[in-house]
């Protein structure tokens, strides 16, 4: 979803008149809520399980960036935007989940598998994001990137279980 809307921020900020300071704040408002939110996601996963937590950070994604399809105003997009970085916080406790379920010989292999995601995401979500802005509409970056964030959401629901590392700890 970062990568599909990222490169949009710029056009939508204008439409909706805001100012370069206030596009600004779009980009910082998501990496800001990410550094403030990342702490507290981990103590959570923790607390609860890596597996809910990986599924609400989902869900969240989902509904930020459904929020972000529909925002007429700068004060929805940027709120889309604010809950977009804390439910994508949740980033650490998806490597928290890698590190519980690979060995040590492994876990290089799957950190970088959780790399190689991100820089799929970055080279096709700009393009996808032009594609369906251009092609379908100005909505339909956002609802794209809300329906893939659905899509793993169900596919975390139906095939992610808790790691038994973790859930071995587990209250």
């Amino acid at each position: 979803g970062f990568g599909i809307v990222l490169p949009l921020l710029p056009r939508y900020g204008k439409e909706l008149n805001a100012s370069a300071a206030h596009i600004g704040l779009l980009f910082a408002s998501f990496s800001g809520m990410q550094f403030l939110f990342a702490p507290l996601w981990g103590r959570l996963s923790d607390r609860y399980g890596r597996r809910p937590l990986v599924m609400l950070g989902l869900c969240g994604s989902a509904g930020s960036y459904l929020l972000f399809a529909f925002a007429q105003t700068y004060a929805l997009l940027l709120v889309s935007r604010l809950l977009a970085g804390v439910f994508a916080a949740t980033i650490g406790t998806a490597q928290a989940y890698m590190a519980d379920v690979t060995g040590q010989n492994e876990r290089g292999s799957g950190m970088a598998l959780i790399g190689a995601a991100f820089g799929i995401g970055f080279t096709f979500g700009p393009v996808l994001g032009w594609v369906t802005h251009d092609g379908l509409g100005p909505e339909w970056p956002g609802l794209t990137a809300s329906l893939l964030s659905a899509v793993a959401l169900v596919v975390a629901w139906r095939k992610l279980p808790e790691p038994e590392r973790h859930a071995e700890r587990k209250p």
